[in-house]
């Protein structure tokens, strides 16, 4: 419509993980939405704020978040694309400030009391992160083993593996600060009824993380649509860029 104000779309990623981490994604979504405003905020502990001490709470990373916001210039109402732990801080912003949130696209994420801990992280990957988490392991092993985990249609993942270790190398998050922001998912408890605030969700059938049922159960309880992508992984953005960005045009 003409003279309508343009959408500021706002990306936030999960557990670690860092704004350089969505690759192209960015690009690809101000492609497809001339006119749109990308941001990629980085939650406190990851990427360009990596100094700093990650908060125990997701309804603090929220506010860190909004306080990155305003300092950018940038006014809502926001539309909010988040992934895993990102989008658990959509859900603390949508709960706490609706009216700053024009709309949010929840990706393969995991609320409580919806569904059960086995579930939210799935046991096969139980060895695997406690061994990234306690032992020392080379940057390029522990990022081919987060790639694994987190993507099934990634066919070429030498360029992602370059890429990622190198904002690790730049950027490294701390294991205190990936401690703590697990303690913040664990301890997140989402409200019961449904943040007055238009909801999508997203998930991949073949996610090794989390299990899909989770986004089944979040959809059920708050009566949302739910797409469900057949054969990608937890990382839907890079298993499948084009996917993602068809249901946000839809």
């Amino acid at each position: 419509m003409s003279g309508a104000t343009p959408v500021t779309w706002v990306l936030l990623r999960g557990l670690t993980r860092e704004q350089g981490h969505w690759g192209e994604f960015p690009d690809r979504l101000r492609a497809a939405l001339p006119g749109a405003q990308v941001l990629t905020p980085d939650l406190p502990g990851n990427g360009s704020l990596h100094a700093l001490q990650s908060p125990t709470r997701v309804e603090a990373m929220a506010d860190a978040v909004r306080a990155t916001l305003r300092a950018a210039g940038a006014k809502p109402p926001y539309a909010v694309l988040a992934m895993s732990l990102g989008a658990m801080v959509s859900v603390a912003w949508a709960n706490r400030h609706p009216n700053e949130l024009s709309r949010m696209v929840l990706i393969n994420t995991s609320l409580r009391p919806f569904s059960p801990f086995w579930q939210r992280l799935r046991p096969q990957q139980y060895a695997t992160l406690l061994r990234l988490a306690l032992l020392p392991t080379p940057p390029r092993v522990r990022e081919a083993a987060i790639l694994r985990a987190t993507t099934r249609l990634i066919t070429h993942d030498e360029p992602v593996l370059d890429h990622w270790q190198a904002l690790r190398a730049e950027h490294p998050c701390s294991t205190r600060n990936a401690l703590r922001q697990l303690v913040a998912a664990v301890r997140f408890r989402a409200p019961l009824q449904t943040p007055p605030v238009p909801t999508l969700l997203l998930c991949g059938q073949r996610d090794a993380l989390v299990d899909s049922r989770c986004s089944q159960a979040i959809a059920r309880a708050w009566q949302r649509p739910l797409a469900v992508h057949p054969a990608a992984g937890h990382d839907l953005p890079l298993d499948d860029a084009d996917w993602v960005i068809a249901q946000l045009v839809r």
